[in-house]
Order: C-alpha cells, then structure tokens, then sequence
C-alpha cells in the first residue's frame, strides 16, 4: 500500500489517516480478517472482524443492565461497632454538596453517573437501529458525541478513588462491598469491551448507506 494522493478525479473517495503518523490513505476494500496497515509506521488503520456491529450491541446491553444496578443499589456499607450505614453512588455527591463542595460534587457526578450513562445511551441510539437497517433522526451527530464523552466517562477513576477511601478505612470499620461495587467495576470492564469491538468505519458506512 502506498501513500495517497488525491487527485481531482478521486475527490468522491472516502480517506482514512493513520491515528499514530497522520499518513493519509483512500480506504481499502477488505475482507473479513483482514486488515491494512499504514505504510510509513506499520499502524494499523483498518481491520475487518466478523460480526463487529452485533457484538457491540450485545455489549452496550450489558453496560446498560450494569450501569442500572451499579446506581440501584448500595455501594459500599461501613460496619462501625455494630451500626452499619450504607451508600450508593449517588449518595456521594449528595454529600460532597452538603459539605459545601458543590463543584467537586458535579465534577463525581459527571464523570461516574452522566458521562457512562449518556455514552451507553448513544452507543444503543445507534448500534440498535443499525442492527434493523434503520436509520434514526441525529444518529451522525450522537456519534460523533460518544467520541467526545470518551474522555470524560472515566468510571474507573471513581473506581480507584473507592478503593483508596476502602484502604483508609480498613482500620477504622469493617467494610461490606454492596452489590453496586460489582457492577460498577463490572461495567468498566464492559464499557472497555464495547469501545475494543466498535468499528467506527464500519459504523459510518452503514450510516451512509442508509441515508
């Protein structure tokens, strides 16, 4: 494969830039798995895996039903001489605002609860439909948000928070993990999975073909 030129005959193809060199490339026509690589640093800028829209469905249903308990149900409970208080996730930004962190709390709540939910919500707005060759008002522009929201669903660095505050605590109470603790990490796993399977080329294709 050889670096593209465009020229004015081929200014209707569709281009792809290589994420790690920016070498630019018309997009190949491949079979199942198979994949091209970028000339200049040997990146791989397209691969074909079978079934890559369905699985990403089958996973973004999974996140959903773990984002569900993770926020249903309690996160933590700390047993202190025999009185048990429990929390939920949402319970820590509540108290963050009591405590006058208003800030800090909206930056918990947008990172652990409205980030995820908001990208498994678009992931499902638009792998569902395009599962049932359908197309829905703004599937273009959801997409592009799911890319955006990436950054900021760090669930993992709540995550990792809860098991600092955990080690802290260890000495001063007895810690009872809550369901929700499970499906939060569950649902990071999960989340990790879906971004790994989706096929963004694959996802602008069908949404092409369906306009």
């Amino acid at each position: 494969m050889r670096p593209a030129t465009q020229t004015p005959a081929q200014h209707h193809q569709h281009w792809i830039a290589c994420h790690d060199c920016d070498a630019l490339y018309p997009v190949p026509k491949l079979g199942l798995g198979q994949k091209a690589l970028c000339v200049r640093c040997g990146a791989v800028l397209l691969q074909r895996k079978r079934d890559t829209l369905g699985r990403s469905l089958a996973m973004a249903f999974a996140c959903l039903v773990l984002f569900t308990l993770a926020n249903s149900f309690p996160l933590l409970g700390l047993n202190i001489e025999g009185r048990v208080e429990y929390g939920a996730v949402i319970s820590g930004v509540f108290e963050l605002k009591h405590q006058g962190f208003s800030a800090m709390a909206a930056l918990v709540f947008g990172v652990s609860i409205l980030a995820p939910g908001l990208k498994i919500a678009g992931w499902l707005y638009v792998l569902l439909p395009l599962r049932l060759n359908r197309r829905l008002p703004g599937m273009t522009t959801v997409f592009r948000w799911i890319a955006l929201l990436g950054p900021w669903a760090m669930a993992e660095v709540y995550m990792l928070g809860i098991l600092v505050a955990v080690v802290k605590l260890a000495d001063l109470a007895t810690i009872e993990p809550g369901l929700s603790l499970y499906s939060f990490a569950a649902m990071i796993v999960a989340m990790a999975a879906t971004d790994a399977m989706l096929e963004p080329h694959e996802i602008w294709e069908r949404l092409e073909s369906l306009k």
